[in-house]
């Protein structure tokens, strides 16, 4: 229950702001689809921090304090994709405790203007290492926990994420569908709310479906956990609520269907969606496809894409990418049907490289921490022919890996975007690294432009 000040409707704190998020029908979008069933949003937006992350940092705060870990005028250290941040910070502001953030750069630059809006010190980390990695938000988190002697919330492990969501998440959309709720839709990063909710739901009806909705790289839905570009879902590891035997289905979505989802959303039912939102409406979507007119279908919205205005709702950044095709002629035509990419690895002996460019007759190698398809994350440097045919490395320099010679990365360019752009960017660069929906597709060149000019000319 909120608390008021007797005889008023004035809530004592913020604090006191945090749950009884309202539920709302996506009417517009169902009648789209021939959707019969009822698709419906638990708007977690309406929460003070402006996502469900406030319910778990509330919780893991008001449960530090009862068991001694966190102290009067004390420090927090967590590692965070901005939302759970947030939460934090605005308890920590009501209970007079300090922050410091610790994230990754693929997290939206609004996300972490808005961290330190609220007092806290924010430390951003690269998002494309290995969780062991010291340099990863994970290891670096740890690192100033007992460096600042802070308390760390971790809310990877910390049983009161999910008991936050068991406690109050579970039983509002209960209450508020009148029990009727058949199926529920969340994404999983920490898992405390897909966790938290289905314990609560299927105490009460454990014929309710539950669904995740995963980035179709990560590790729940059989990925690797390697970068994707839809922020605060999915993991490269699993952490403590994760808790298959609650789950019933894992929908794997891409980048290229959630942020259209999100968008879509925005045009169509006026609720602004950020990428995690866009990525469980999807997965919903294809739940209510399937549905019968009885049925109700509960997704959950973690946050507002307000914090996602530079990425998923920005036409360039969405172009850039790959997501967004423009008008007249696009990259596309220049590389018609050429095959896929091809890479190194920073460890790659310089003469395979050299092999690989003369087997396939080309003068430059992206050099990758993964194999492709990758991310613009996973892109480490570029080795080119000019760099082989004059670097003098002494005896033996041919076995040497061409992480040790490799040139800055290759600049990248969406496969829709226009060819008038890749003039423009190939006039500053030998080559550019073609991303499809996020992920690479191939490589263009001054010389493949050119063709593409003849072509036309001769057509």
């Amino acid at each position: 229950m909120r608390r008021q000040i007797p005889g008023t409707e004035i809530a004592n704190s913020m604090l006191d702001l945090i749950g009884e998020t309202p539920i709302v029908a996506m009417g517009n979008l169902a009648r789209d689809e021939g959707i019969v069933a009822t698709l419906a949003v638990k708007h977690e937006v309406s929460n003070p921090g402006g996502s469900a992350k406030d319910r778990p940092a509330l919780q893991m705060i008001l449960d530090a304090e009862a068991s001694g870990e966190l102290r009067p005028g004390g420090t927090i250290v967590e590692p965070t994709s901005g939302n759970t941040g947030v939460g934090l910070a605005i308890v920590a502001a009501q209970r007079g405790y300090k922050c410091v953030f610790v994230t990754t750069d693929k997290v939206a630059p609004e996300k972490i203007a808005l961290l330190r809006a609220y007092g806290a010190e924010v430390v951003v980390c690269p998002v494309a290492v290995a969780p062991e990695d010291e340099r990863s938000y994970y290891q670096v988190a740890a690192s100033l926990t007992l460096k600042l002697g802070a308390y760390r919330p971790n809310q990877y492990a910390n049983p009161s994420n999910p008991k936050a969501h068991e406690l109050t998440t579970g039983p509002e959309i209960w209450r508020q569908t009148g029990g009727k709720i058949t199926h529920f839709v969340a994404g999983a990063g920490t898992s405390g709310t897909i966790t938290g909710v289905a314990r609560y739901l299927l105490e009460q009806n454990p014929e309710i479906k539950i669904i995740v909705a995963d980035p179709d790289r990560s590790v729940f839905s059989g990925g690797s956990g390697r970068p994707y570009l839809v922020e605060g879902v999915g993991e490269d590891f699993y952490p403590a609520a994760w808790q298959p035997e609650l789950y019933n289905e894992i929908i794997p979505v891409s980048d290229m269907e959630s942020f259209a989802t999100a968008r879509r959303v925005a045009e169509r039912e006026g609720l602004l969606l950020g990428g995690s939102g866009g990525l469980a409406m999807a997965a919903a979507l294809r739940v209510a496809k399937r549905c019968g007119e009885n049925d109700l279908i509960v997704v959950l919205n973690p946050d507002s894409g307000r914090g996602y205005l530079s990425r998923v709702y920005d036409d360039g950044w969405m172009a850039r990418n790959g997501f967004l095709t423009g008008k007249g002629s696009t990259v596309a035509e220049i590389i018609d049907d050429r095959g896929g990419m091809i890479c190194v690895h920073e460890h790659t002996p310089v003469r395979e490289a050299i092999v690989l460019m003369q087997a396939h007759g080309i003068s430059q190698l992206p050099v990758c921490q993964a194999d492709p398809p990758f991310a613009p994350a996973e892109i480490r440097g570029a080795v080119y022919e000019t760099t082989l045919l004059l670097h003098d490395g002494g005896e033996n320099w041919l076995d040497r890996p061409v992480g040790e010679i490799m040139k800055p990365p290759m600049p990248y360019i969406g496969i829709g975007e226009s060819t008038q752009r890749a003039a423009e960017l190939l006039e500053e660069a030998n080559a550019a690294v073609v991303l499809e929906g996020g992920r690479s597709k191939t490589v263009i060149t001054r010389s493949d432009l050119l063709h593409w000019y003849e072509k036309r000319r001769r057509a």
